[in-house]
C-alpha cells in the first residue's frame, strides 16, 4: 500500500511584545505612512530577551498537536524550519523533541530562510511516503529580531518574531485531501542579494541580515509565480481552482503581484503581513493557522503554499485540507 501525508491541525505563537510602526519612527528616519505605503505591515511582534526560537516552536507545536487530536508520544519526526537556531548546533529540532518529552523517531533542522517551512514540509512528506514516519511536526520558528541592524531602515521594519506549525499524518494515497505536490527550487547566484554578513565559518559573529530590497523583489514575483504555474500545471489545475494561496508574507505588492501574474484574484490571498510582518519561515504556518481558526480556509479546500528567500530559494505546495 502507498501512503501520502494529510495535514491533521496547525498551531502558531507571537511573542506577546508589539512594536508598531510609530514605535520605530521615534528611532528610525521613517513614519507609520512610510513603511505602510511600501510594504503594508503596521506592526510585528517580537520575542522577549529570554525566548529562544525553541520557546517559540514549542508553543507552536502544542497548539498543533491540541488541534489535530495528536499525542506527542505518537510523533516520530520533527523538522524544523528556521534561520535563527537557539546554537549553532545541536539542532534546535532536538531541543523541542526533548521539551515536548518525546525519545523516539529523529529531529533537525533545515536552513532555507524564508522557503524553509515549504523545505521542511516537502522533506517530512516524502518521509512519510517512503514509509520512515508515521506522524511528522512540521515547525517555522524565527527570532529575526536578533539578526536585524535597527539602525537601518530599510530592514528593520520589515521583520517581526513568530512560529507555527503543522502536523502531518500518514494515510493511504487513495484517500481524500492531504499534500498533492511540492516543488522546491534554489539558485545560489543570488545569494549576496539577502544574506547575514556572519558566520561561524567566517567571521565567527552573527552579523545582520542585508538586504537589496529591489532585486530581491524582483526576483520574488517572478519566482514565485513561476513556481506556482508549474505546479498547477503539474497537477492539471488552473489558478481559478485554488480554494486560497497561503504565501509568505513578505510585501504586500509582492503578494498582490505574484496573485495577479498568474491570474488569481487577491481575495483569495491569505494576507497576516499587516500585523505579523515578515516572520521567515514561520510566515506560512501562521497564515495558515489564522485563516483555518478564523473559518475562511474549510476541509476540502485546495490550497497554494509558497515562499522565496535568502540563497535565493523558493517553492510551492499544493493542499487539500
Amino acid at each position: 500500500m502507498s501512503f501520502k501525508s494529510k495535514l491533521a491541525g496547525c498551531g502558531a505563537y507571537l511573542p506577546e511584545r508589539v512594536i508598531t510602526n510609530h514605535e520605530l519612527s521615534e528611532t528610525l528616519d521613517t513614519s507609520d505612512e512610510w513603511i505602510q505605503q511600501r510594504t503594508g505591515i503596521s506592526e510585528r511582534r517580537i520575542a522577549a530577551k529570554n525566548e529562544l526560537t525553541s520557546d517559540l516552536a514549542v508553543k507552536a507545536a502544542r497548539a498543533a498537536l491540541k488541534h489535530g487530536g495528536v499525542l506527542a508520544s505518537e510523533i516520530d519526526l520533527i523538522v524544523l524550519a528556521t534561520a535563527t537556531p537557539d546554537k549553532t548546533f545541536p539542532a534546535t529540532a532536538t531541543k523541542v523533541q526533548a521539551d515536548l518529552g518525546i525519545t523516539r523517531g529523529a529531529a533537525f533542522d533545515i536552513q532555507a530562510v524564508c522557503t524553509g517551512f515549504i523545505y521542511a514540509l516537502n522533506v517530512a512528506d516524502n518521509f512519510i511516503r517512503v514509509g520512515q514516519s508515521n506522524n511528522a511536526l512540521v515547525i517555522g520558528a524565527e527570532t529575526i529580531s536578533r539578526i536585524l541592524d535597527w539602525e537601518d531602515r530599510r530592514t528593520s521594519v520589515l521583520f517581526g518574531d513568530g512560529a507555527g506549525a503543522v502536523v502531518l499524518r500518514s494515510v493511504p494515497e487513495a484517500e481524500f485531501g492531504g499534500i498533492l505536490s511540492t516543488q522546491i527550487r534554489s539558485d545560489g547566484r543570488y545569494q549576496n542579494l539577502l544574506h547575514v554578513d556572519g558566520g561561524p565559518s567566517s567571521t565567527m559573529t552573527v552579523g545582520h541580515l542585508r538586504m537589496e530590497g529591489k532585486e530581491v523583489f524582483r526576483h520574488a514575483v517572478t519566482n514565485m509565480s513561476s513556481v506556482l504555474e508549474d505546479i498547477l500545471k503539474e497537477n492539471e489545475l488552473e489558478p481559478n481552482d485554488l480554494d486560497w494561496l497561503v504565501p509568505h508574507q513578505a510585501n504586500r505588492r509582492i503578494l498582490e503581484r505574484t496573485a495577479k501574474k498568474i491570474g488569481l484574484s487577491t481575495e483569495k490571498v491569505v494576507v497576516t503581513l499587516d500585523r505579523h510582518a515578515n516572520t521567515s519561515a514561520a510566515s506560512i504556518p501562521l497564515a495558515l493557522t489564522e485563516a483555518v481558526g478564523d473559518g475562511r480556509i474549510k476541509a476540502g479546500d485546495l490550497l497554494a503554499l509558497e515562499a522565496m528567500g535568502g540563497g535565493f530559494t523558493w517553492g510551492a505546495s499544493l493542499v487539500r485540507w
